[in-house]
């Protein structure tokens, strides 16, 4: 298998080559040369293309025509590579991706072509965790850090199916990305569940300088992104995550650093969110989501009376307006309503025979025959929580 090394070995050389008013131009044919990925002479070519594009982009980072041209070619180029089943080429392909991504115009561009250069990374991410983490495990609260670990590590086979170097050159190019925190964020979240995934490769990360790719992006795009992304990173347990990995000895300065930094975003935010008034506001929007305030035991313990009695049940309505609709396309809300109903029998079963009266009773046992999976298990434990106080009505 070809081996392709990118350090700028003469770079006079490379510098005076870029200066040319079409650098590109000879290499971009070869390219197209062999539909076999591992002909040697297209892979050579990209190699060449990913050292002097990733210097002329450092060189001119204003736009420029011969660059303008020859970037998103390389980059289709190298996203039919890392398809391969072939790790050694998957591998070449995320050298050369991390070769340019080192201004903000290549990660731009990267992020515009992301359906062909991004999702293959995601898929082998994905299947070095052994796939996704079920939904009701990770929202429900019955599951905990170390069972989720136990299942990923079940699954997982990192140094079979993923070898650590294609994990690492992986996760580098994806840190690499996240330096575009404010634009790739909520696409990550939406096309790519990136903090369940990330949260679950944390739990499995087997090198601490995996875990330091991790926890970098982490920082990145959770910074960037505070009101849409924590919630879900609170839903699935990322700071339990982190918890169990302060107990480890570590030796990285800068994943220590990281590990702090993200563990202080997670806290300083569910401090200032689990509030009746967050709550309150989160049912005056019409959509519900995981946020801190639905999973707080304490929150509930403090808030569950106010959230059935304020306003003369003004907002116990609002929670059956929410569950009383479809939400086909986004049956999250549904699963979290009915968390909401479990928790408000569980601190207030006295106040039973009122959330009934709101239709609450009716809509969540309705909901245990919910195509959805989480939208089953929730319902199912708001149920459950009042069925434990049948025989005292």
């Amino acid at each position: 298998m070809l081996r392709t090394n990118f350090r700028l070995d003469i770079p006079d050389l490379t510098h005076s080559l870029v200066k040319h008013p079409e650098p590109f131009k000879p290499l971009l044919p070869l390219l197209k040369q062999s539909p076999s990925p591992e002909d040697p002479i297209p892979l050579l070519a990209s190699a060449l293309l990913a050292t002097l594009l990733g210097h002329a982009l450092q060189a001119y980072p204003k736009s420029n025509p011969a660059i303008d041209d020859a970037l998103p070619k390389t980059y289709t180029y190298i996203a039919q590579l890392s398809k391969q089943s072939d790790s050694n080429l998957q591998d070449i392909a995320c050298q050369e991706y991390s070769a340019l991504l080192r201004t903000q115009k290549s990660r731009q561009l990267f992020w515009k072509q992301r359906q062909e250069t991004l999702a293959p990374l995601v898929d082998v991410l994905r299947s070095a965790t052994g796939g996704k983490d079920s939904d009701s495990t990770l929202h429900n609260g019955s599951g905990t850090a170390s069972s989720a670990r136990s299942v990923a590590e079940s699954n997982v086979k990192i140094g079979g199916s993923v070898g650590l170097q294609l994990l690492y050159h992986i996760l580098l190019v994806i840190w690499q990305l996240s330096f575009e925190g404010k634009l790739v964020g909520a696409g990550l979240d939406e096309d790519h569940d990136i903090i369940p995934l990330y949260t679950s490769l944390l739990r499995i990360s087997p090198k601490e300088k995996t875990t330091r790719m991790i926890l970098g992006t982490l920082n990145n795009i959770l910074s960037a992104n505070k009101d849409t992304l924590l919630p879900g990173a609170i839903a699935v347990r990322l700071p339990e995550t982190l918890k169990n990995l302060k107990t480890r000895q570590l030796a990285d300065q800068d994943l220590q650093e990281d590990l702090d930094n993200l563990s202080n975003l997670l806290e300083e935010y569910t401090n200032s969110r689990t509030t009746l008034e967050t709550y309150t506001h989160e049912l005056d929007s019409g959509h519900l989501r995981w946020s801190p305030p639905h999973k707080n035991a304490e929150f509930w313990q403090e808030n569950a009376m106010s959230v059935i009695t304020t306003e003369n049940g003004a907002y116990l309505r609002k929670l059956a307006e929410i569950l009383s609709k479809d939400w086909s396309s986004d049956k999250q809300v549904l699963a979290i309503g009915c968390s909401d109903v479990a928790f408000l029998v569980k601190q207030c079963p006295e106040k039973r025979s009122t959330l009934e009266k709101a239709g609450l009773k009716a809509r969540v046992m309705a909901l245990m025959q919910d195509e959805n999976e989480t939208v089953r298990w929730e319902s199912l434990r708001a149920v459950g929580e009042w069925l434990r106080y049948s025989f005292d009505s």
